[in-house]
């Protein structure tokens, strides 16, 4: 999962970038990257952390231009560190830069056509790079000294039916302005903005809406799936649906965790989601549970607090606050590797004794994934005094990797992979626990106004809306991307002293 930003001003653009990325800055904490133009003259600046340390005055001085692209990078192609920091640039044709959300899942496929047929290098795994060269090699047909909109649709044409998956993509032309374009199945975020200036109309695009509101652009839209938009350097938006939308099935993760409260995404407001999900999980309680005997809802900070108030408000219980998070600690479920969100659990959240202390408390979450942070949360409450602990889950068992861009790749890394409800319970410590029913989540996404009969849910159902994902391909990401293959790729980097480069 990560961050995009695209703006076209009518002036310097650097600080906008950096203040759209620290509002993004929840999609990705591994890496951040800002490039802009000037005058045909290309200014990069990315690396390893967070956009605070990427990023200091000297460098925000050197990024002249009214146009550029940024990028917050949440690891999930398997691999860490600068190297895989984008946005990525080719030269060829036209120089051309790219900032990606979201996951190729024919991406090992197409790196080998590119290497073979299309004579492009590759110089990471990255299939953000892969998707980057095969836009470049397609302009590269067109073969005209200047590109036209109608030259960057025809390119983007042929790259939606080469590219499969789930990905939303801001891509700079140098010396000719910013491309947006969205999956055919819309199962990655893009939006599209603008404001008047004195000297003109600024476009802005952008992962999620409340980057645009937070930096004074007006939301006009979601880009479309299969749809494509080109903003030139003179402020002109060209937009053309250039692939059949077969089926619009946005990631309905986003409005479990991903996404900010106060984002609204395909018209859906996320905040409004949370909120009926802690009603259809009262609801379920309510049927499941009628004789409990739960004294208090504590929710875990911070994406589960809208969820856990209408748990509380439904059932006539008390809401407290009984956990103090560190605002300085990132979001552990994207942190690469066990041992480290196993260690930044306790560092980033501490129980608040007075709240627990003899009480029978029920926690509600956003979602159960690995199970570590719950359980480890659930230790809290019990060493500051909780008689029981139940535990509410606004999201169903996650059973299934996520392929789309979310670092669900291995199976037998997820609690509930192969588990009953009661199994996992007692993995995570708790005295009974309550998941959401799938059907619920669903109708609790839905909106009148955005017109959406369905979403992506692959993580819980097991059914992938692009229908090319099979057991080979599920079991080549868990060998890529588990916990112990990344492990392994830093010791072996380590211990060797050579940066490993994986092509293809």
């Amino acid at each position: 999962m990560c961050g995009i930003v695209g703006i076209v001003g009518t002036g310097l653009v650097n600080q906008r970038l950096y203040d759209a990325l620290t509002v993004l800055q929840h999609r990705g904490q591994d890496a951040a990257g800002i490039v802009t133009s000037s005058e045909g003259e290309l200014c990069v600046r990315k690396g390893s952390g967070l956009v605070r340390d990427v990023f200091q005055q000297h460098h925000m001085l050197e990024l002249r231009g009214n146009v550029g692209i940024a990028h917050v990078r949440y690891p999930t192609a398997g691999c860490e560190g600068v190297a895989e920091a984008q946005p990525f640039y080719v030269n060829a044709p036209y120089g051309i830069c790219l900032a990606h959300n979201g996951n190729l899942t024919n991406a090992a496929e197409l790196a080998e056509v590119l290497t073979r047929e299309d004579r492009r290098h590759l110089n990471t795994s990255s299939d953000s790079e892969v998707l980057l060269n095969v836009f470049a090699s397609e302009l590269q047909r067109v073969g005209t000294p200047r590109v036209t909109p109608a030259d960057i649709f025809a390119a983007l044409t042929a790259v939606y039916r080469r590219c499969r998956g789930g990905y939303a993509a801001v891509a700079m032309l140098i010396g000719h302005g910013i491309v947006g374009f969205r999956d055919p199945n819309g199962i990655r975020p893009l939006v599209l903005g603008t404001r008047d200036t004195p000297k003109g109309v600024e476009w802005m695009l952008a992962s999620e809406s409340v980057a645009l509101t937070g930096l004074g652009f007006r939301f006009v839209r979601d880009v479309g799936p299969g749809e494509a938009v080109f903003i030139d350097e003179q402020g002109r938006l060209h937009s053309q649906q250039l692939a059949v939308a077969a089926r619009h099935t946005p990631c309905i993760f986003e409005y479990v965790y991903f996404a900010r409260p106060d984002s609204i995404i395909d018209n859906v407001s996320v905040y409004r989601a949370r909120m009926r999900m802690g009603e259809k999980l009262a609801e379920r309680i309510r049927r499941e549970r009628p004789d409990h005997d739960i004294e208090v809802v504590i929710p875990i900070p911070d994406t589960s607090r809208t969820a856990a108030l209408q748990v509380a408000q439904i059932l006539g219980l008390k809401y407290r606050e009984g956990f103090n998070k560190n605002r300085y600690i990132g979001r552990t479920f994207i942190m690469p590797g066990q041992e480290q969100r196993e260690r930044s659990v306790r560092r980033k959240l501490n129980a608040i004794d007075f709240e627990f202390r003899g009480k029978v408390v029920l926690l509600v979450d956003d979602s159960i994934v690995r199970g570590t942070t719950s359980a480890q949360i659930i230790e809290l409450a019990r060493e500051a005094g909780a008689r029981k602990v139940y535990f509410a889950s606004a999201a169903p068992p996650v059973r299934y990797p996520n392929v789309y861009g979310i670092d669900m790749p291995a199976a037998d890394e997820l609690v509930a992979n192969g588990r009953s409800v009661a199994e996992v319970a007692k993995a995570i410590g708790a005295d009974w626990l309550v998941y959401q029913t799938l059907e619920d989540l669903v109708q609790a996404c839905q909106h009148d106004i955005a017109k959406i009969t369905e979403f992506d849910t692959s993580c819980f159902s097991g059914e992938y809306v692009t229908g090319d994902v099979t057991p080979e391909y599920l079991e080549r990401l868990r060998l890529e991307r588990s916990d112990a293959a990344k492990a392994d790729r830093r010791n072996g980097e380590r211990s060797s002293g050579l940066k490993v480069v994986r092509g293809g």
